[in-house]
């Protein structure tokens, strides 16, 4: 890991660039509204780790009620119980016997579960919780419109988990029912018909496993566009949030529940704060925040409180800002906050957050699961 890139104290203006940081205040309301909302649905909230990638987050999720974590590594996984969580989804699936001894030393120390939607990874999982003389927690992942992982609903997937439930040293805990498609669908009637359709599935494959004698302790899924449907459906119990804390401009692109094009649930709290580095032109100035600071799938950064100003033309190490007309150029040394396109793959770039409040750098907190993707 890099020396944190400023100290307790140090005022924003002198924070070393590029950073990752939060403003601690929107953070914390992003985490509090949340958690008020799952428990005003009366559903469980377990928040998504991928997006963070940190120990320190996790547990500040925790402590505003979260049961637990979700993962998509057994790496990630690997970190959180090291970290001190100890309720682990792996929200995913895995396959080789490998990684399902890893998972199983885990479940020594935490409460492990993982997705499954074949019989080969039952069979591994089985040998390894034999092996490690612990219990894994089983989930049958059901394909419900993202045409990735999955099994069909239904017989197809009531077949699996009777499989689990029958296998030595697994535990059928319940069905993954995620629709990351959904979650960035551009308008809210897509998205509550998609959710809708989705509930069908679930509902006729949970139904189905309780005329066989096996109850859901868990039904997980949702995601930060669509979480009011799924916890209002009388359906999911799990809500696996992760963006939420964050915000992003991909999630600000959707349209909310009025009409309106940009979605302000909740508020922006993470920016790669970058530095103009370079002002060759009235018109254009440079900073030295590029493709290494940020994800680029989802188009170029959008500047924080200064309307006038556009990134583009994006590198590695540079990104180019157009100053429009009638908007005073940015001065050279003068710092920008961008918010990032995607905020899951940029955090996954940086190795501190750098939290600020009142103008002042407040929290230092590692990203410690970073790179972990195996």
């Amino acid at each position: 890991m890099q020396l944190p890139p400023a100290d307790i104290g140090t005022p924003v203006d002198d924070i070393d660039t590029p950073a990752l940081v939060v403003d601690l205040d929107a953070f914390e309301r992003n985490l509090a509204k949340m958690a008020k909302l799952a428990r005003d649905a009366g559903v469980r909230m377990r928040p998504h780790a991928k997006t963070h990638k940190s120990t320190s987050v996790a547990l500040q999720q925790i402590a505003h009620g979260a049961v637990g974590q979700c993962v998509q590594k057994v790496g990630e996984a690997e970190v959180l119980v090291a970290g001190g969580v100890r309720d682990v989804l792996v929200s995913n699936e895995v396959f080789g016997q490998q990684k399902f001894n890893r998972l199983a030393a885990l479940g020594q120390r935490a409460r492990m579960a993982v997705c499954f939607d074949s019989p080969e990874q039952v069979a591994q999982a089985s040998k390894a919780a034999k092996d490690y003389g612990v219990t894994l927690g089983g989930l049958v992942e059901i394909e419900i419109g993202m045409q990735r992982c999955g099994v069909m609903p239904g017989a197809p997937a009531i077949e699996l988990a009777r499989r689990i439930a029958e296998a030595p040293g697994l535990e059928f805990r319940g069905i993954q029912a995620y629709h990351g498609t959904a979650q960035h669908m551009p308008t809210h009637a897509e998205r509550v018909a998609a959710i809708r359709q989705a509930g069908e599935a679930v509902r006729q494959t949970r139904d189905g496993l309780a005329k066989i004698g096996l109850a859901c302790e868990i039904v997980g899924g949702a995601g930060s566009g669509t979480f009011r449907q799924e916890a209002a459906s009388g359906l999911w119990n799990e809500l696996q949030v992760g963006s939420y804390a964050f915000m992003d401009t991909d999630y600000a692109s959707i349209g909310d529940e009025k009409g309106g094009n940009r979605y302000t649930e909740f508020e922006h709290s993470l920016f790669v704060l970058a530095t103009i580095m370079s002002a060759p032109a009235a018109d254009r100035v440079v900073v030295d925040a590029g493709l290494k600071s940020y994800s680029m799938e989802k188009g170029p950064p959008w500047v924080h409180g200064r309307a006038g100003l556009e990134p583009y033309g994006v590198s590695d190490e540079h990104a180019r800002v157009r100053v429009l007309k009638g908007t005073s150029t940015p001065k050279l040394g003068e710092k920008l906050m961008l918010i990032p396109g995607h905020c899951d793959p940029t955090i996954n770039l940086h190795d501190w957050y750098v939290g600020i409040r009142r103008g002042r750098v407040e929290a230092l907190w590692p990203i410690s699961a970073r790179g972990a993707s195996r």
